[in-house]
């Protein structure tokens, strides 16, 4: 029979009043026993000097910036505020897009609409200019034979060298 655990023996469950003694004697015996402790780390606890035996030397913080890095330090910023711009008026865009409401097609389309409109309208006014500088002068120069209305034969000068005869 073992003396360190007397219920090892027995195979019966203890009663409540043994199975506590246990508890405690096994609770007790971790706190009776040594730690072992072992140092892991040293913190000299020995106030510094507050000089040595070298003399103090200056160190001045001269930090000077080229001028090109101010540039793109500047330019970043910049470029990130213009982004974020950006970004937000995609984000409004986006919201638009997502309620399906006749003030969001107006919104979406009608920026549409109105370029659409001044092309048309720069196109117009080109075509009317082009229109008051062209003179209706055909540039045909073969000769054309007419018969009693049916037939027109013309003889090509550049790209067909045969007479070609059409009957209408």
């Amino acid at each position: 029979m073992s003396t360190e655990n007397p219920a090892a023996a027995d195979s019966r469950p203890l009663s409540e009043s043994e199975a506590e003694a246990e508890a405690r004697r096994i609770i007790e015996g971790l706190w009776m026993s040594e730690p072992v402790t072992t140092s892991t780390s040293y913190v000299d606890r020995t106030p510094s000097p507050a000089y040595g035996t070298a003399p103090p030397v200056p160190q001045p913080d001269h930090r000077i910036v080229p001028a090109w890095a101010a540039g793109v330090a500047v330019a970043s910023i910049g470029v990130g505020a213009g982004i974020t711009g950006v970004g937000c008026g995609v984000w409004l865009v986006c919201q638009g897009f997502a309620a399906v409401t006749l003030t969001s097609v107006l919104f979406v389309t009608l920026p549409i609409a109105a370029v659409a409109a001044v092309v048309v309208a720069i196109g117009s006014v080109v075509r009317s200019v082009k229109a008051a500088n062209v003179t209706n002068h055909h540039h045909y120069s073969g000769p054309v034979h007419q018969e009693n209305n049916t037939q027109v034969t013309h003889h090509g000068k550049w790209f067909s060298r045969s007479d070609t005869t059409v009957n209408h």
